[in-house]
């Protein structure tokens, strides 16, 4: 009797409030969570964690030495994960950036290179803009991949120094120039002969990660790989 009230109470409540698919806006149904099985099956996966020289990988050579790199999905102007992201950064749905993380980390689980991962580093935000948006998108990606990788997430290691212009309309020098000097480790120690996987959100040129990973590079011993949610084509 209980079970049933609360199946009509919950039924109820999606009458009334219907729990829409952060990809393509119709109505969940039955167990579906943040996106519906349609758009699960149908978003654009790269499947580069089966391709060592996939084109994410190919960015980085001759810049920096990585184990690995990797991004889950593709993402294209007016696609489902173009919808995905603008809800992730700006409607305050920090879920959907873990539930992504879950996928995206259990892909990674079948790798032997990321079952190596010691620390997961998302990309981190300068204050002012971290108070203004609420949330980190990246640290949300990077405890989903953690949840999977059996990893710890470390989210004041990195920081960012100081906040950078926008990097849309700029080409791969501008933006690396925009972010040169950008970011520090306050104790590098700790990352002494650790495998550190640096996620961030979308992936264009790869500058930010590349600042990014100057601070890193420079650790005894650290082995460095990379993961984003997606690559745009």
């Amino acid at each position: 009797m209980l079970t049933a009230v609360k199946t009509l109470f919950t039924d109820t409540l999606s009458l009334l409030f219907p729990q829409l698919c952060q990809a393509c806006g119709n109505n969940l149904v039955g167990n579906e969570d943040i996106i519906c099985t349609t758009c699960l099956y149908d978003l654009p996966y790269t499947n580069f964690h089966l391709q060592a020289d996939n084109i994410v990988a190919r960015q980085f050579w001759g810049k920096i030495k990585l184990e690995s790199a990797y991004s889950f999905l593709y993402f294209t102007k007016g696609g489902s994960v173009q919808q995905l992201m603008h809800n992730f950064k700006y409607h305050n749905t920090p879920q959907i950036g873990y539930m992504l993380g879950k996928l995206a980390g259990k892909q990674l689980a079948e790798s032997e290179v990321y079952n190596t991962i010691d620390f997961i580093i998302p990309v981190p935000l300068h204050p002012s803009r971290l108070r203004k948006r609420g949330y980190n998108q990246s640290e949300y990606y990077a405890r989903g991949i953690a949840e999977k990788l059996n990893a710890e997430v470390l989210v004041s290691n990195l920081i960012r120094k100081k906040a950078t212009l926008t990097q849309t309309h700029k080409n791969r020098l501008a933006r690396f120039e925009n972010m040169r000097s950008v970011f520090s480790l306050k104790d590098p120690a700790a990352l002494r002969g650790k495998h550190v996987l640096l996620v961030d959100d979308i992936m264009t040129t790869g500058s930010t990660l590349e600042a990014c990973a100057m601070p890193l590079i420079e650790v005894d011993g650290l082995k460095l790989s990379i993961a984003t949610i997606a690559y745009a084509e």
